[in-house]
């Protein structure tokens, strides 16, 4: 799992790096957001066109019957709301990580749509590809292990120095709920890529509940340290990890799907802190993973789930297809003390079925343990039932 860090591309000039305390510097944030309303981007009528970049410092609410295309970063500062109405597809410029949005900390997003009218991001490019754009990033308060455990430090994304994390567990940063995010995950370099969405510090206040990662060239959702509980997570065809945790995540999720296709890493790549830097919390991630199915593809097989850097977790009635490894745990007796974790019952796996893997666990801890220590209830798994709550508003 690498590190992904967010570019603020011509809109805040920041040169300040990661994981500091309250000497970070000041991020200043200035009203640069650009509407356009008569935009010509091709023949026909285009009025009801607008174009969507900048920092946001009030209210921006998308309405019914104008097209919305990201042309460049979209920052939803402290104190704004972005309100996006069910039903509405918003097109980015197939710009790689020049076009995004992201929800600073003390933002909120309210996109709410349904199973009959979901709301789509998506590339408007007529050839869309995986890493047409930059995806969603939500920056939230909750807690994070590269911070001292209880305190209100924050840490800053690299290149641009956006804040997150924090001591408010029950952070809201709003509603993402029948959302589908398409073509996203654009490369900055060949070390940091943006995600379909990336979760930095987002607490349990905030909603998330059927969202679907489609064809993106880095993780589907990633999991940067906080609280969140998500639901009904759907990833189809990410190029890297399906579902990325570190920095401590310790919410959950439930009712998950993953579909790799010939272009894939992982199914799941989890890290009980950020490598990077240290633990400086002094705990690791451990979320409850409940009702999951992986359709790896049999053609390419590789890795269904990594577990490492000591991350802790109970994942609960699984079913894992064609995959040469099911769950590979690496670590140390060190500072990377995955295998304790099964010692300990924290790190664990009930009622999971394998159907064509070749190995169900390796065990690269440095710990002596048992595969029976780690999973009780082999053949058990039922996984999620996708065919039924992803109707209507997934793509395949």
């Amino acid at each position: 799992m690498k590190t992904k860090f967010l570019t603020i591309i011509s809109v805040l000039a920041l040169g300040f790096t990661a994981c500091e305390s309250d000497d970070t510097a000041t991020i200043i944030i200035e009203d640069n957001s650009v509407t356009n309303n008569n935009t010509t981007t091709g023949g026909g009528d285009t009025s009801d066109t607008v174009n969507l970049s900048g920092v946001y410092t009030s209210d921006l609410t998308l309405e019914e019957g104008k097209n919305y295309v990201i042309t460049g970063p979209v920052l939803i500062a402290e104190g704004a709301t972005l309100t996006i109405p069910a039903g509405m597809t918003i097109e980015a410029l197939p710009v790689g990580v020049n076009a995004y949005v992201a929800i600073l900390q003390g933002g909120m997003i309210m996109a709410d749509g349904t199973a009959d009218a979901p709301i789509v991001f998506t590339s408007n490019s007529s050839t869309p590809g995986s890493g047409d754009w930059g995806g969603i990033v939500i920056c939230g308060r909750a807690p994070i292990n590269s911070t001292p455990d209880g305190s209100t430090d924050t840490s800053t994304t690299e290149v641009g120095g956006l804040s997150y994390g924090g001591d408010v567990a029950d952070d809201n940063s709003g509603v993402l709920r029948y959302v589908r995010v398409e073509f996203a995950g654009g490369a900055i370099d060949g070390n940091s890529e943006l995600n379909g969405v990336s979760l930095y510090g987002v607490g349990s206040g905030t909603t998330m509940d059927y969202v679907q990662v489609y064809i993106g060239s880095d993780d589907g959702f990633e999991f940067f340290g906080g609280t969140v509980n998500a639901s009904h997570l759907a990833v189809v065809g990410s190029e890297d990890d399906s579902i990325d945790w570190t920095e401590g995540f310790i919410g959950s999720l439930t009712d998950v799907y993953v579909k790799h296709l010939a272009s894939h890493d992982k199914a799941f790549e989890c890290d009980g802190y950020n490598t990077d830097f240290s633990n400086e919390g002094g705990y690791f991630s451990a979320p409850d993973v409940t009702n999951v199915t992986i359709d790896g593809d049999a053609g390419t097989l590789g890795e269904a789930v990594r577990l490492r850097a000591g991350t802790q977790g109970i994942f609960t009635n699984w079913v894992i297809n064609d995959f040469d490894e099911g769950f590979d745990l690496d670590g140390d007796d060190g500072d990377n003390p995955t295998g304790q974790g099964v010692l300990d019952g924290t790190l664990a796996a009930v009622d999971v079925t394998f159907n064509n893997v070749g190995l169900k666990i390796k065990n690269d801890t440095g710990f002596a343990w048992t595969d029976a220590d780690f999973l009780s209830g082999d053949g058990n798994g039922t996984g999620t039932d996708f065919a039924t709550w992803g109707a209507g508003w997934t793509r395949e």
